[in-house]
């Protein structure tokens, strides 16, 4: 991670250890460094129960502590408001999905769009010009002279990997990504904290999109029938959007066994319910996929592994490219082809359980991300 001369260098930050010692170590390798932040929680927004979380936290406070952190490495600090955007990208999509009985992964899409994205957009309107945007992420990116791409890594820190929720970024914002965290453990990074005094060494892990009950974010449903698998009406549910694929718990039905969500029917405005083994799937189809290692001809067959979430294990599977045709990504944006608006079918060697439509499908090759989509 040797730095050109003064090559400039934005840091997302957000008030936690991985992105302040990200800071820290560009900083000593070099370069010239810029902390950067995005408001994205309104005005008015109670913090107390939503703490350490990307949206609903309390934002004065996380942008305290990056200030603090910014101070003690002497480097400028900027924030860019995002609110709106924030709005209209993320929440709206979250809402619509559970409106279409789909579980979404907010933080894989406000990756691609927001943070790598509309973010760097604002600091470029505040005159901020740069050649490179870091983040606390772990995970690892290089470039492979063979194939003219860049690639996306794993981590070497396994059980912090977070090359899942990286896997849409496309090939000019991998060019311009650094992850100087993507060779250390956790650990090694909260002792580099320590070592160097940062204000937040400390601080506790925050959690991912959102801490407090998802279903506060989102509209009103409409009630309907809860059904088993033959259409028996079992019971009523209060909006398919307080559902999810898998989901076992506050069903309202009584019954000698387990039961579970195992589909939503947006277009009646039914959950249906089923046992376990009703959960399994061995294939299902992955929309919009964007290939980071390479773009596989239609028809082509690939050994691979794939996550269906980010807490899964990784699957072994048989994907199959159907089609090449340009499109536009998730937000309806032209991605000049780095996203296949094809389908890809996914053919798992075991059966898996509750594969969610709406969550991202991440295809791995050992520690190389091929690529990803969603879950159809």
């Amino acid at each position: 991670m040797d730095a050109q001369k003064k090559k400039r260098v934005l840091v997302g930050m957000s008030g936690g250890v991985d992105s302040s010692v990200a800071a820290l170590l560009l900083k000593q390798a070099g370069y010239d460094v810029i902390g950067v932040t995005m408001r994205i929680t309104p005005e008015g927004v109670a913090p107390a129960a939503r703490k350490l979380a990307c949206y609903g936290e309390d934002e004065a406070a996380e942008i305290e502590d990056i200030e603090k952190v910014a101070r003690h490495l002497g480097i400028e600090f900027r924030v860019v408001d995002l609110r709106r955007e924030y709005e209209e990208r993320i929440l709206n999509y979250f809402r619509d999905e559970y409106a279409r009985g789909r579980t979404p992964n907010p933080c894989v899409k406000c990756n691609a769009e927001i943070k790598f994205g509309l973010l760097l957009e604002g600091c470029r309107r505040l005159g901020l010009e740069y050649d490179y945007f870091a983040t606390g992420h772990y995970a690892r990116i290089r470039f492979d002279e063979r194939s003219g791409r860049w690639l996306l890594l794993k981590a070497r820190d396994a059980a912090k990997d977070q090359s899942y929720f990286l896997s849409l970024l496309s090939q000019e914002q991998l060019a311009r990504s650094l992850f100087p965290l993507g060779d250390l453990r956790k650990a090694e990074v909260r002792k580099i904290a320590r070592e160097n005094g940062l204000p937040v060494s400390e601080k506790e892990e925050s959690q991912d999109f959102y801490a407090g009950d998802y279903r506060e974010l989102l509209n009103k449903g409409t009630p309907g029938p809860i059904k088993d698998l033959g259409g028996r009406v079992l019971g009523q549910h209060d909006g398919i959007e307080n559902y999810t694929v898998g989901q076992r718990r506050g069903l309202g039905i009584a019954s000698g066994g387990r039961l579970y969500v195992v589909r939503i029917e947006a277009e009646t405005n039914t959950v249906y319910i089923g046992e376990e083994k009703d959960l399994l799937t061995s294939k299902f189809y992955v929309d919009r996929v964007n290939w980071v290692a390479r773009v596989p001809a239609a028809g082509e067959e690939i050994e691979a592994a794939v996550r269906v979430r980010y807490r899964s294990p990784e699957l072994h599977c048989r994907l199959v490219s159907r089609t090449r045709e340009k499109g536009t990504g998730p937000g309806g944006q032209d991605l000049d082809g780095m996203f296949a608006p094809g389908t890809v079918e996914v053919t798992l060697l075991t059966p898996y359980k509750a594969v969610t439509p709406g969550q991202v499908a991440v295809f791995y090759e050992g520690e190389l991300v091929l690529g990803a989509g969603f879950i159809r």
